[in-house]
């Protein structure tokens, strides 16, 4: 059994817990309030101080008087008393630091992660996740979670999967661990939620309409991508229906379940376009009939169909050029696009745009305007102008571009 230290005595307990408390706090202290003392407390505090009369029940105390009375009555400085009465003294203001770092080191990785930096809109997810604050105040705990939905967020929009398979695939084999209600789930949903520009869903029905948008356990046969142009090689029933339109100088529509088992299929060199509007590709078709160039189009925000149709091409080296609205949700779409499929941005530049911008008289307001990562000036200019440009006011430019790649006579 360990000796008890001379001075460990009951009455002066709260004398070395005030002074171990307020050394903890790492802060410079030259006064320490103690008590309250009883009567007992009182006479073993005047005592040790060499007082001719008895302190009051809660005395202030010199810690520079108090040391000296420690070092007069044992030879050591009260530092090592209250650490061998109490045990360690911490450094509490350091600990803030260390933990203030900690919480900024995270968020400043949260901010520069690729799923975010590809999707600027997605800094408003992590403005959110900051101001709410650490998931059970742990740093570790949080970046965990974090980690965890970035991975679906890359993943995503979905190939028609369902929920509980996509966690399987990509979460350690935990099928649940996207289930309604999970704080993994809400924090994908309230990622996709800032990604769309709608409310986070506050409902079951609303979250699986969420969830469908992105792909999971999406209609193979409602899910569909509309394309011009689209002569592909090979045997494959893709690559035949697409080429078949495509000499007949008719668009096809592809449908989520016939890209998942496309069979054989290659695309010939040159570039591959693509639009936001399918305006632009009855502009494509009316000019350029059974010579038009590959043209594919997300129709707005790309559903599953759309991603995986471009991946397709992409994997069979096609090299994808895209053009959509000069407006916020148009931004944002370009940067969903690039980021997913790897395309690069057609005539999308700030000076693109301020060229365009000549063309419109008195444009709507762009709206909410978030980054563009493959141009930082252009949303810059966007906000100078605030006027939206829509793809069909500088359509004529783009089918000047496509008509450097029509199709040859069959």
């Amino acid at each position: 059994m360990t000796d008890r230290h001379p001075l460990d005595l009951p009455e002066l307990r709260p004398l070395w817990s005030a002074v171990h408390d307020r050394l903890s706090t790492g802060r410079p202290v030259s006064r320490v309030r103690s008590g309250p003392l009883d009567d007992a407390g009182r006479e073993a505090l005047a005592d040790l101080l060499g007082l001719d009369r008895l302190p009051d029940t809660e005395p202030t105390i010199s810690l520079a008087g108090l040391d000296g009375a420690v070092l007069d009555a044992c030879g050591r400085p009260v530092r090592d008393i209250v650490t061998a009465i109490l045990g360690p003294i911490h450094d509490r203001a350091a600990e803030r630091k260390r933990r203030a770092g900690q919480r900024d080191a995270l968020w400043e990785w949260l901010a520069g992660h690729e799923v975010v930096t590809a999707q600027p809109v997605l800094l408003d997810w992590v403005a959110h996740l900051r101001t709410n604050g650490l998931v059970d105040g742990s740093p570790d705990r949080t970046r965990g979670f974090l980690a965890a939905a970035l991975t679906v967020l890359a993943a995503l929009p979905a190939d028609g999967e369902p929920l509980p398979v996509l966690a399987a695939r990509f979460l350690d084999g935990d099928s649940h661990a996207l289930d309604d209600g999970t704080r993994l789930s809400s924090l994908v949903l309230r990622a996709l939620a800032v990604l769309y520009g709608t409310d986070m869903p506050d409902g079951a029905d609303a979250r699986r309409a969420l969830w469908s948008r992105a792909g999971v356990a999406d209609d193979q046969l409602s899910a569909t991508v509309l394309a011009v142009g689209l002569r592909l090689d090979g045997g494959g029933p893709v690559a035949r229906v697409s080429r078949i339109c495509a000499r007949a100088g008719h668009p096809v529509s592809l449908t989520l379940a016939q890209l998942r088992s496309p069979g054989e299929l290659a695309l010939p060199a040159g570039p591959l376009y693509i639009t936001e509007n399918p305006s632009v590709l009855a502009l494509a078709l009316r000019r350029f009939g059974r010579y038009c160039p590959p043209l594919v189009c997300t129709s707005g925000w790309p559903n599953t169909a759309v991603i995986h149709l471009l991946r397709l091409l992409a994997d069979a080296g096609a090299s994808l050029h895209y053009h959509g609205d000069f407006d916020g949700e148009g931004i944002r779409i370009a940067a969903h696009v690039l980021a997913k499929t790897g395309a690069v941005p057609w005539r999308m530049s700030a000076d693109d745009y301020r060229a365009a911008a000549t063309r419109v008289s008195s444009g709507p307001d762009p709206g909410r305007l978030t980054p563009a990562p493959w141009d930082r000036a252009l949303v810059e200019t966007m906000a100078e102008l605030r006027t939206a440009v829509v793809e069909e006011v500088v359509a004529d430019i783009l089918l000047d571009d496509l008509a450097d790649h029509r199709h040859g006579s069959e």
